[in-house]
C-alpha cells in the first residue's frame, strides 16, 4: 500500500456515503484527480488548480493547454478535467429528442442554445433546423475556431436545412470572451443567411449570440424587422 493509499480510501468512502455535498471544492478536484495520478498527491495540485482559476467552473472552462502549466496536471489530468463538462453537456443534450423538442420562441431556443454552447473555448456556430410547428428537426455544428462569423458557409447552411427538410433555421453563435452583443459581422452574416435560406424557401427566424450564460436574440432585438 502506498503513502497516500489510505488517505484516497477514506476520500472514497467518504464521497460513496455523502456524494460530493460535504465536499469543498478543492477536495472534489483532489479525489477525482485520483483517477488520473495514481502515484502522487493531489491535494497540493488540487488547490493550486483552485486558487488559479478560482472556481470548479473555472477549472473545467480552461483550455488543455493552460492546464497543463499547472505543476502536476499533465496530459492525461488535464485531459479529464475538460472530459467532465463535456460529459454533462452532452448527457444533457441526449435528453432534448428530435421531433419533440418545440422551439416557440428566443426563450426556448436560448435556453437549448446555452446547453449546446456550454464549455465551447472558441467561436462556433450552430445551425438549428426546425419544422413549420417549430419542433427540433436537427442541430449542425458549422464551423468552429479561426473561422469569423462573415466566413460562414453559406452553402453548408442551406445543404443543412434541405437533408433536414427544414422549413424555419435558426443560426447561432457565441461570443467566447466577449458580450452577447452583435457586432457589424454578425449582422452583415445574418443578411447572407436570410438571401441564401429565402432561394430554397427556407427562413431564418432568429440569429442567437451567446456570451457565458447569456443570450441576445437578433429577432427580439428588432433587427429582422428591417426584412
Amino acid at each position: 500500500m502506498g503513502i497516500h493509499d489510505g488517505h484516497r480510501d477514506k476520500m472514497r468512502k467518504r464521497f460513496q456515503n455523502s456524494s460530493l455535498d460535504s465536499f469543498a471544492a478543492h477536495e472534489a478536484l483532489e479525489l477525482l484527480l485520483y483517477y488520473a495520478i495514481p502515484r502522487r498527491d493531489t491535494n497540493p495540485i488540487a488547490h493550486a488548480l483552485i486558487e488559479r482559476y478560482g472556481s470548479l467552473e473555472a477549472v473545467f472552462n480552461a483550455s488543455l493547454e493552460d492546464l497543463q502549466a499547472v505543476e502536476g496536471i499533465g496530459e492525461s489530468a488535464s485531459i479529464l478535467l475538460k472530459l467532465v463538462p463535456q460529459l454533462i453537456r452532452k448527457a444533457k443534450l441526449d435528453q432534448t429528442k428530435m421531433g419533440d423538442t418545440i422551439l416557440n420562441d428566443s426563450k426556448d431556443a436560448g435556453a437549448l442554445l446555452m446547453d449546446l454552447f456550454e464549455g465551447e473555448q472558441v467561436e462556433t456556430v450552430y445551425e438549428l433546423c426546425l419544422d413549420k410547428k417549430r419542433r427540433l428537426l436537427a442541430y449542425r455544428r458549422l464551423s468552429s475556431g479561426g473561422i469569423s462569423l462573415a466566413e460562414l458557409n453559406m452553402r453548408q447552411l442551406v445543404l443543412n436545412a434541405v437533408n433536414s427538410a427544414a422549413t424555419q433555421v435558426i443560426l447561432a453563435h457565441n461570443h467566447p470572451s466577449g458580450l452577447a452583443v452583435p457586432s457589424s459581422d454578425d449582422n452583415a452574416a445574418t443578411e447572407q443567411a436570410l438571401s441564401a435560406l429565402r432561394i430554397v424557401g427556407v427562413e431564418l427566424v432568429d440569429h442567437i449570440i451567446i456570451a457565458d450564460r447569456e443570450f441576445v436574440s437578433l429577432r427580439d432585438s428588432g433587427f429582422f424587422d428591417r426584412f
